[in-house]
């Protein structure tokens, strides 16, 4: 795999994982994992850890004619 096609999947998997703790968020889906109630804070905080790191992906991505 290409270093630019690396960068595009990764982008989009962390996007996907944004997008889904985002959803998860804003309709309060309750989570619990082993019988503790995970709290809906923790989504806000991953929304913008993977959308950061999503953007960082996309960022980082080579340019065309770069090695």
């Amino acid at each position: 795999m290409s270093c630019s096609a690396f960068h595009r999947v990764a982008g989009i998997a962390f996007a996907a994982v944004a997008l889904a703790h985002l959803a998860r968020a804003l309709y309060q889906v309750p989570i619990d994992a082993g019988g503790t109630r995970v709290p809906l804070w923790i989504s806000w905080v991953a929304v913008a850890g993977a959308g950061a790191l999503s953007g960082w992906a996309f960022a980082s991505r080579p340019k065309p004619g770069e090695p």
